[in-house]
């Protein structure tokens, strides 16, 4: 079988609120036996992280041989790079600019991205966007980055979220397909996929553009579902990690699978860092690609 690295996303760890940095990340992964560690930008490494900074950083996770392969953040949807506002996605086209340079500063290969936001259903403050102009003004903000991401040999990967727009892999291909660049990707979230249908399919049409795959696991409900559907508990749900894996396979994947399992199960009343959730969930995936 193909090796994968094995790593997990901070925010598993409780790096949501900075309680816990990106040091005590690191050990953490170490102890639970993963091979590598995501770190999310904004939270437990600020962008405007410097060289010293993340050179600490780095060597921390060398002494206990975590790599850093992909990095992470969720500022994307508070500064979206397909706002129609044109100063605030001139804003959101420079942090973005800086994300990508500590995502290089790390030693990281590809930064998750969100490409664009036509609407997303929990967050009443989110603007409802017309889907062309999302297109259109993401692939703008994507055309202005792309010469920093090649400069730096950092791809940007575009992640399927729930945000209405690239639902499905033949929109996400066309979206990648019209920059011709190996700088410009897929993060591929296999159970964001789940409500409009199967990660494995996915992996076959996009290939070798994924530059990132999380796992984690989601439940439908009477043909629905929402945030409640991502459980406590990797292995129950809709994912088919051995069809997920065999694609993987099929296409030469041997890149980082990653954890971003968050109990949204649990709200209005979820607590984190729970680190035995993590530990747990760290064996499920260890044992899941040693299938």
């Amino acid at each position: 079988m193909k090796k994968y690295f094995a790593a997990i996303n901070t925010w598993v760890l409780g790096g949501f609120d900075g309680s816990r940095d990106a040091f005590k990340c690191i050990d953490s992964a170490a102890e639970f036996g993963l091979d590598g560690i995501e770190l999310t930008v904004g939270d437990v490494v600020p962008v405007t992280a410097d060289d010293a900074l993340c050179a600490k950083i780095c060597a921390c996770a060398a002494e206990k041989k975590i790599g850093i392969r992909t990095v992470a953040t969720g500022s994307s949807w508070g500064l979206p790079l397909s706002s129609t506002d044109e100063a605030k996605r001139q804003e959101a086209v420079a942090w973005t600019r800086q994300y990508l340079h500590v995502a290089a500063r790390l030693g990281a290969k590809a930064a998750l991205v969100i490409p664009g936001v036509v609407h997303a259903d929990w967050d009443a403050s989110c603007p409802r966007t017309p889907a062309a102009a999302v297109w259109r003004q993401s692939t703008r903000s994507m055309w202005e980055l792309l010469p920093d991401a090649e400069k730096l040999g950092v791809a940007i990967a575009c992640e399927n979220v729930w945000g209405k727009f690239l639902p499905d892999p033949f929109a996400m291909k066309a979206f990648i397909d019209q920059f011709n660049s190996p700088f410009i990707g897929c993060y591929l979230d296999v159970a964001n996929c789940l409500n409009v249908g199967y990660p494995q399919d996915w992996v076959e049409i996009l290939g070798n553009r994924i530059k990132g795959i999380h796992f984690k696991n989601w439940k439908s409900e009477d043909c629905g579902g929402g945030l409640h559907g991502f459980g406590d508990d990797i292995t129950v749900g809709e994912a088919d990690y051995p069809a997920i894996l065999a694609a993987m396979d099929q296409v030469g994947y041997t890149g980082p699978v990653t954890l971003e399992m968050i109990p949204f199960s649990r709200l209005p009343d979820m607590v984190l860092p729970d680190l035995a959730l993590a530990e747990k969930t760290a064996k499920q995936l260890l044992a899941i690609l040693a299938r």
